[in-house]
């Protein structure tokens, strides 16, 4: 049986509960529920609010998600882009006042101020991306997070395979668990068939600053790097520029550089967003962690295929994403989650 990297998600989480001294309360992965009604037949009210533009790679997920579900009839769809911190409360009050039976978005870095609101508008369900658990408190408060730590591991294996110089450029956004678990999956990946790579890492303070992302790219390129972790966007625009390769997160680029991503971890929102919808319109939504919804087995997560690369990745590279995928899938191989700050090294 394929060797377990890592110990389970509930003993991840129950970790994680010791970081969340600033959310008090965190004491369970599910919470007792709100006692809610069953909503009546028809489209469910949905509200959403994004800190950035839709196109941006996460909320692009989400925005994905919904759309899907609007065009199934399932819900009823607006939603609010480019909210800054300070204004969040006020378009998450508007959106409850209003009547949405679901309002969705992500929070980390008003979290305090969003669950207040959760709790002033108990009849309300709210699944917000978050950095911490649910609450006692706020029953009616369930959180989310991009887990896609199993396609980020898969697209490492590939990148290895692929580097001549062992040296792997990462650029990522903040060093916030979200990303910091990524990278490291990606790098456990790499090593896999790679055990002499190096990384050079690096954060630019932003979750959508292109031009930021790219400069920082061109230096690690300068530094020797052939191959770049693209968790931004402004990343792949350097590698192409300089004709060296680049791994995608969360979406799938390659359309858009064809010569120069090789492999994406993409994550799908879809999972998460239904379940929700579902407890929702039973009556039964309450303060839970929907983080595992973004598993490989849950199909929340995924490699994309190969397209313009097909055939140019080592054969042994790809018969090895193949036995850790199904093994993934099978729970016999679970891949390590690392909120730490990753270093270069």
């Amino acid at each position: 049986m394929p060797k377990i990297v890592s110990s389970s998600i509930a003993n991840h989480l129950n970790r994680r509960q010791l970081l969340a001294g600033a959310a008090a309360g965190a004491t369970a992965l599910t919470l007792p529920g709100f006692i809610g009604r069953a909503r009546a037949e028809g489209p469910l009210k949905v509200a959403a609010i994004y800190t950035v533009p839709v196109e941006q790679q996460w909320v692009s997920r989400i925005h994905k998600a919904a759309n899907a579900a609007v065009e199934r009839g399932d819900i009823e769809y607006v939603f609010s882009e480019n909210t800054s911190n300070n204004d969040y409360e006020r378009v998450m009050r508007e959106y409850s006042e209003a009547g949405h039976d679901l309002i969705i978005g992500e929070v980390f870095a008003v979290e305090e101020a969003a669950r207040q609101v959760a709790r002033d508008y108990p009849e309300t369900a709210y699944l917000m991306g978050s950095s911490f658990l649910p609450q006692d408190d706020t029953p009616n408060f369930a959180v989310f997070d991009n887990y896609i730590q199993d396609a980020s591991y898969l697209s490492g294996i590939i990148a290895g395979s692929m580097t001549k110089t062992n040296n792997i450029g990462m650029v990522g956004g903040f060093p916030i668990p979200e990303v910091n678990r990524l990278m490291h999956a990606f790098m456990a990946g790499v090593r896999e068939t790679a055990p002499e790579a190096e990384f050079q890492v690096a954060f630019i303070g932003s979750w959508f600053d292109p031009p930021k992302a790219k400069e920082t790219a061109f230096a690690q390129i300068d530094a020797g790097a052939d191959i770049m972790y693209a968790e931004r966007f402004g990343v792949s625009d350097a590698a192409q520029e300089r004709d060296i390769l680049a791994i995608g997160n969360v979406i799938d680029t390659q359309s858009d550089y064809p010569d120069t991503v090789v492999a994406s971890a993409i994550w799908h929102f879809e999972p998460t967003l239904d379940h929700a919808i579902e407890m929702v319109k039973a009556g039964t939504f309450k303060a839970d962690n929907y983080g595992v919804y973004s598993f490989m087995k849950e199909g929340g997560c995924s490699l994309a295929p190969l397209g313009t690369f097909e055939g140019k990745v080592p054969e042994e590279a790809m018969a090895l994403v193949a036995e850790r995928e199904a093994a993934i899938k099978a729970g016999e191989f679970v891949v390590e989650i690392n909120d730490e700050e990753p270093k270069s090294s």
